[in-house]
């Protein structure tokens, strides 16, 4: 199948490590020209560049922190002095606040209002400033293909993490109106929601507790970074012909976080 991604610019966000870093690679491979965005980790971003340009891929890294939305502008910017534009838009930088992920134990009452109001302005408002500084060009171009990962979270919810899970959730919304607003102009939307997926950038977990976690999806295993980035690549390529507006579930969204119980 051709994905129609040679040379095709290629702007991933939140692509240093994990599935961002795994979706940037997968890119590369397919001959994409692959803008690697990263928040505080220019080294980790440079070895996924390194790793694009071995395959004979063309790379780069730039800066983007959805918490200072500027930044945002100045990466599309410095993508399209480069390369002269962005075809396929990849969504997938987040903001967790802290060092991790929600703390579960924390009861819904007793998270900040501030804490709201940053998280959604990051992962929610912070999508949408990628996608309005690419979609003129998309429309200009009459082609684009934009995806915005998601977390199973926001549908199966789970304790603690409301604001992340209620942010994550205002995606499908977005991907819905996006659909029709650009769907004419041969701009083509979706959302991917990965399960409790393996990466590099999750710290290694019990065995005991990824067999039960694998037992608990359709395919008895849990997905890796790799198998997700397949499926955004299809998503954001000229493979995907005709198919926008829609969420695309992995096989590991069944399987419950660790904090969510049997």
């Amino acid at each position: 199948m051709d994905t129609e991604l040679k040379d095709r610019v290629v702007l991933v966000t939140g692509a240093s490590t994990g599935i961002g870093a795994a979706t940037a690679r997968a890119y590369g491979r397919e001959g994409a020209r692959v803008a690697v965005t990263y928040r505080n980790s220019p080294e980790k971003a440079g070895r996924v560049v390194a790793e694009i340009a071995a395959g004979g891929g063309q790379a780069f890294a730039v800066r983007l922190d959805l918490e200072e939305l500027d930044t945002v502008e100045r990466a599309v910017q410095a993508v399209v002095e480069r390369w002269g534009g962005v075809d396929v838009l990849v969504a997938n930088a987040v903001r967790w606040g802290g060092d991790g992920p929600p703390d579960p134990s924390v009861r819904f009452e007793h998270v900040p209002l501030t804490e709201w109001q940053a998280m959604i302005g990051a992962n929610l408002v912070g999508a949408v400033a990628q996608v309005r500084a690419v979609l003129p060009g998309m429309r200009a171009r009459g082609w684009g293909r934009i995806v915005l990962v998601s977390s199973s979270v926001a549908e199966e919810g789970v304790p603690g993490p409301g604001p992340y899970g209620t942010a994550k959730s205002g995606l499908h919304g977005l991907a819905r109106s996006l659909a029709w607003e650009a769907g004419r102009d041969g701009v083509l939307v979706n959302v991917v929601a990965p399960g409790f997926t393996l990466t590099d950038s999750r710290p290694p977990l019990p065995a005991a507790l990824t067999d039960r976690l694998a037992a608990g999806t359709p395919t008895r295993r849990l997905s890796d970074a790799e198998d997700v980035a397949r499926l955004v690549v299809f998503l954001g390529s000229g493979a995907n012909g005709n198919l926008t507006g829609e969420l695309v579930r992995d096989g590991s969204a069944a399987a419950r976080a660790p904090h969510a119980g049997p």
